[in-house]
Formats: structure tokens, C-alpha cells, sequence
């Protein structure tokens, strides 16, 4: 079972408990809304039934409703749905009503039209999501030998009721959260919120000193990034397949494609691959990367960066198509974006992909390089597939997954054929790497001559999609990382939620491996990571090896928490309760009366045994005395 971990969800100390009511359609709300006798009421709802408009119904009637529970399908719905807003990270990014008023609140662009914002509701029950299994199999037969009724009659009892344990500890906002964690009465204080945090992975071509902070004078840097994060309603069901992972592959495939370029033919601008963790949440990663290129705590600061040039959602889902989107108010005044765009459509040339503007002017769709262009105007351009509004139709939804990109393989393939297996959009985002590698070469002032060798790999990619959106415990990834990280390896899609981890979380591990051995590098600066390698063939003990190279972490946890700054307006103040273990039961429930009349034969089992007790006591020395003996009674 999974739940939500936010502070938006309240759930009772000893569990919610309520009679199990299986949600057939809407108009059937009614019974636990209104008519139904024994509330309150747990509701089971299937997918196609977990709209806005239902769960804003029973979110009315609360207090009828004990919880709900949300069966996941195996299979995708035919019409697009998103919880996210349709506006995402409004007001956190460059477009404020500071920087130009006609671009505030998505005026020009509605990014996210399918977007209910059911996430970012506050309901009175937790809310539970259960696979389709032989569990959820038996909730459904339960309610169905129980509580169904038949013929317009009621259902007697015994029912059949479910208790959910999800209680959590924050409440109201970040602001008392955080006040209440500095609260200190005793020697081991409860904390009862936690800042959203992770790491963002960086490496560059040419390794950077990363002992001396601040400025690197001489050094021009150009910036290729992509987010690493995903959510959806549900805490431990974000794939993430379009909306991250898509433009972080296909930038892991360029760094790849772009190895020998830059180790034979360095060109004169350094490259730095950035992958900015919590960008969900209002840019935590990206903010606090800007924040410490200001405060100097970064490799290089922000005069150092020549431009930036960021991979967005590239799916490809309509069509073989490419959209170049920049910052119309930035642009006015910079050669360099006209530079970078005609580069980008040049680099394209030859490929079955097409790179084109969106031939008016609008604001960048949500993207980290918003953050950049709120601390200067700094050229750069983010690659995306769609025109205008997002073609993803199941935006930060659980369904935005491995089946949404059409990642399929033939039938009866074991794990290592289905890893190894080229599929068709493996093929399509070899193509968009393609692109973003030689683009870069080009923009870092590498020769136009060495293009033609610059490809990325399209087994590369198929690869990784394979290990992060269908299973990362294969082959492959075992021999990328070190022998105490394989049991972060499992047989399920990996989740991209950022979580509040004070260490490295699965996917932030995963993607520095990749970028270190797909970056590897043979200059002076450099850290070395350990990997186990593969094994040999006719032999089951692996040959592990140490891998050079300039990938690194940096910290991606918001400013607002290093200032204090808890309703900071300037930066993202995401927080997630703490919460006590995640279980659900079900158990047969007896009526009210019955459940009063065994109270009332406890109670007075309970008073006669008192009594009796009572009794016994006052005249234990009758009862309990024996005749004693003669004092001169002799033997």
C-alpha cells in the first residue's frame, strides 16, 4: 500500500476506521454521503473514479468519509488526467509580477491544461493507493459477502470494516513545523517535519577545482542540465517517464556522446552537465545551486556561465519534432540565443529529428534555467516537445510511465534480452542526444569538423530507460556501482519522489554512477568511485575496478531553510511530515447495539465481580478462618 507524505492529509493516532463501501460510479456517492446507515464509511474506489470531482465531493463530506482507497490498474487510462496544477511552480520561477506582469500566473501559456491540482488539496482522511492483487482481491470479496446491498435492502450486520494507520506529526504549515522541531523539552526532542531535500549530480569535461570556491577566472562554462525528480499523488508511484526522465537520459546519452570528443579535441569552454534534484517543488535544486554560485560556494559562479541549454520533456510523442523555447525579455538584447538556436537547427541536419521555434513569443515553459534568468539574464534556450501547452497528457501522474513512452518488448524475452533490446523510442531519443551533443560541442567552441563523429548510443540508451523505468536490478547497473549499493537495485520501476533522505537517494546514486562511467575522465581532478564490475564469463565472482572521473554531488535542499526564511516568497519552503508506520487491516465490525449490549455485559460482569469481591473481603475472617489449636496441646 502506499500513501501521500504531505501535510496534507490527516489521519487519527489509533487509525481510521469505517465500514468498507466500494465506490461503483458517481451517482452511487449518494450512499456515503447521505443515505448509507453506518457511517462512517471507507471508500474503494477504482482509477477511473479518483477525479477531482469525486474526491472533492467526499473531501465536503468528511465527516461521513473515514478514508480512502485508491485501486492502481495495470494498465494505463485512454484519457489523460493530472493532479499537478495547471500552472506548474507559478510565481517560484523567473515570470513574477516584478519581471513582467503580461507573464505572471501563466497568463500567455496555460503548461499544464489537464492539471486539477488535487495534489495540492488538504483532506480530513488519508488516502491509500493498493495494487490490483490477490489482497486488494479480498478487500473487494469482503465487502461483497458483507456489505453490498441487494434489492434496495440494507446490509446486516456483521460488515466488513478497514482500518488505515498513516498518522503524521506536522501540522498546519512549514512555518510551525520548523518552530516546532527548534522546541526543545527534553533531552531527545521529537521532530515532526523535514525539509525536501536531495542532491544534484554535476560533472564538466574538463574537471573543475573543486576545493576553491567562487569565481574561476578565465573559465567560461556552458550550462546543459535537465531535472531528476518527479511526484504524483502518491509518495512511491512517480516514474516520471516524460516528464524527467526522458530529457535526463537523453543528457546522460549526450555526456556519453560527447566523451572522446572532448578528451581528443577539448574545445576552448568547458561543459557542466547539471541534474538538479526537487524541481517539482519549486526549483529546490536548481535555486540552491544559484544560491551558491552567489554566495560563492559553488565551483564556478554565475559570470563564469556562457549559456545555458536545458533538456526538457523530449518523449517525441506526436511527432519527430523538437521546439526551441526561450525567454522573450532576455533574448531582446543577446546574439547568443540567436547563436545557440541556429546552432541547435544545424546540429539537427541529417537526423530523423526537426528542431524549430514556436514562431511566437511566450515565456519559457517550467524549467530550472527559470531560476538562472532570475539572478541575470543569461543566455540560453530549453528543448522540449511540445509547442506550446505540454503534450504529456499524464503530467506528474503515476501513469506517466514506461507504457506512456511506449516502452514495450516482444513476448517472451528474458531480462537481459528485454535490456539489451533496441526500442523504437530508445531509437528516437538516441536522436534528440544526438542533437544535444554536438550542440554543445559547437557552443563550447569545439570544430564544426568533428560533428560528424559525435553520436550518441542508441544500446546507451535503451539501456537506462530499461534500468529506470522498467527495472533497475539488471545486468548492466549491478556492474556500475559498488557492492553495498545493490540493494538499492529492485525489480520495480524507479521512484522519483525527492524525499527527505539525508543522504543520496536511489535515483541521485544511480545517475552519478552513469555519469561517471559514462564521463569517465583521465585529468588531474578528478574522485574516484568504486564499481563491482562484471563478472567473467564461466565465473561468478565479479572484477571490480575504480572509476575516475569528475562527477560529484552538491547539496539541493532549498535556501529558505539555511536562512530561516520559512514563508520565504524567493524560494521553494516544501517540507514533508513525519509520520508513524503505514498499515492498513480489514475485520468484521458488529452492530452499534450489539457492540453497547456486550459493553453493558462487561460493565456489569465487571460491577458483580466487584461486589463479590467486595464481600468476599469484609468477611474473609469467616469464611476464610480455621479452629485453632489448645495452646497446651502437646504431640
Amino acid at each position: 500500500m502506499y500513501t501521500p507524505r504531505f501535510r496534507n492529509m490527516f489521519a487519527h493516532l489509533s487509525g481510521n476506521v469505517g465500514v468498507l463501501h466500494v465506490l461503483e460510479s458517481e451517482e452511487n456517492l449518494d450512499w456515503v454521503l447521505h443515505s448509507g446507515l453506518t457511517p462512517p464509511y471507507l471508500v474503494i474506489l477504482e482509477s477511473s473514479l479518483f477525479t477531482r470531482s469525486i474526491m472533492m465531493k467526499l473531501k465536503n463530506g468528511s465527516s461521513r468519509v473515514a478514508g480512502v482507497a485508491v485501486v492502481t490498474p495495470n494498465a494505463n487510462p485512454s484519457q489523460g488526467t493530472s493532479p499537478h496544477t495547471s500552472c506548474p511552480n507559478e510565481n517560484t520561477g523567473v515570470y513574477t509580477e516584478n519581471y513582467d506582469p503580461t507573464m505572471a500566473r501563466c497568463n500567455v501559456t496555460v503548461w499544464n491544461p489537464l492539471g486539477t491540482g488535487l495534489s495540492y488539496e488538504e483532506f480530513d482522511f488519508p488516502i491509500f493507493a493498493m495494487k490490483e492483487d490477490n489482497d486488494t482481491q479480498v478487500i473487494r470479496q469482503c465487502y461483497m459477502d458483507h456489505n453490498r446491498a441487494g434489492n434496495g435492502s440494507t446490509p446486516q450486520y456483521p460488515l466488513c470494516a478497514m482500518q488505515l494507520y498513516s498518522h503524521m506529526s506536522a501540522v498546519t504549515d512549514t512555518a510551525t513545523c520548523m518552530r516546532r522541531n527548534n522546541i526543545n523539552f527534553s533531552l531527545s526532542p521529537e521532530m515532526v517535519c523535514d525539509p525536501l531535500s536531495d542532491f544534484n549530480v554535476w560533472a564538466s569535461t574538463r574537471p573543475l577545482n573543486n576545493t576553491a570556491k567562487g569565481h574561476k577566472e578565465g573559465e567560461s562554462v556552458v550550462l546543459a542540465a535537465a531535472r531528476l525528480d518527479s511526484r504524483s499523488f502518491f509518495f512511491d508511484i512517480a516514474p516520471g517517464a516524460e516528464s524527467g526522465v526522458s530529457g535526463f537520459v537523453a543528457l546522460l546519452a549526450a555526456a556519453h556522446a560527447l566523451r572522446n570528443a572532448t578528451q581528443e579535441a577539448p574545445p576552448p569552454r568547458n561543459i557542466l552537465y547539471a541534474f538538479f534534484h526537487g524541481e517539482t517543488f519549486d526549483y529546490i535544486g536548481s535555486s540552491r545551486m544559484v544560491y551558491d554560485m552567489e554566495k560563492n560556494n559553488f565551483a564556478v559562479d554565475l559570470d563564469n556561465i556562457h549559456s545555458v541549454l536545458e533538456v526538457g520533456q523530449v518523449g517525441l510523442h506526436a511527432e519527430s519534432r523538437l521546439w526551441l523555447h526561450s525567454d522573450p525579455v532576455s533574448r531582446k538584447n543577446s546574439s547568443v540565443n540567436e547563436e545557440l538556436i541556429l546552432r541547435l537547427q544545424s546540429a539537427a541536419s541529417g537526423l530523423n529529428v526537426s528542431v524549430e521555434e514556436p514562431g511566437f513569443s511566450q515565456p519559457l515553459p517550467p524549467s530550472s534555467f527559470q531560476r538562472f534568468l532570475r539572478a541575470r539574464p543569461i543566455p540560453g534556450v530549453v528543448i522540449e516537445d511540445h509547442r506550446s501547452a505540454f503534450t504529456n497528457s499524464f503530467y506528474e501522474s503515476m501513469y506517466d510511465n514506461a507504457e506512456y513512452l511506449n516502452i514495450s518488448y516482444p513476448p517472451d524475452l528474458t531480462p537481459d534480452e528485454q535490456l539489451e533490446y533496441v526500442t523504437d523510442t530508445a531509437k528516437a531519443l538516441t536522436e534528440v542526444a544526438t542533437v544535444v551533443a554536438r550542440t554543445l560541442y559547437i557552443q563550447a567552441g569545439g570544430a564544426e569538423s568533428r560533428l560528424g563523429s559525435i553520436n550518441a548510443d542508441p544500446q546507451m540508451v535503451t539501456r537506462i530507460l530499461y534500468g529506470f523505468l522498467v527495472r533497475s536490478n539488471n545486468s548492466w547497473f549491478q556492474q556500475l556501482i559498488p557492492s553495498d549499493l545493490v540493494s538499492h537495485l529492485t525489480d520495480r520501476p524507479t521512484n522519483f519522489y525527492v524525499g527527505v533522505a539525508q543522504q543520496p537517494g536511489k535515483p541521485t546514486l544511480l545517475v552519478q554512477y552513469l555519469l561517471a562511467n559514462l564521463t569517465g575522465s583521465t585529468v588531474n581532478m578528478y574522485s574516484y568511485l568504486w564499481v563491482q564490475g562484471a563478472a567473467p564469463p564461466n565465473s561468478t565472482e565479479r572484477v571490480g575496478f575504480c572509476m575516475r572521473s569528475a562527477a560529484r554531488l552538491s547539496k539541493a535542499l532549498s535556501p529558505a531553510f539555511d536562512l530561516h526564511e520559512y514563508t520565504s516568497k524567493d524560494y521553494s519552503t516544501w517540507t514533508e511530515s513525519r509520520w508513524k508506520t503505514i498499515k492498513g487491516r480489514i475485520f468484521l465490525v458488529a452492530s452499534h447495539e450489539l457492540e453497547m449490549l456486550t459493553l453493558g455485559v462487561g460493565v456489569g460482569v465487571l460491577l458483580t465481580s466487584l461486589m463479590l469481591t467486595y464481600i468476599m473481603s469484609s468477611k474473609a475472617d469467616i469464611l476464610f478462618s480455621s479452629g485453632r489449636e489448645p495452646a497446651n496441646a502437646t504431640y
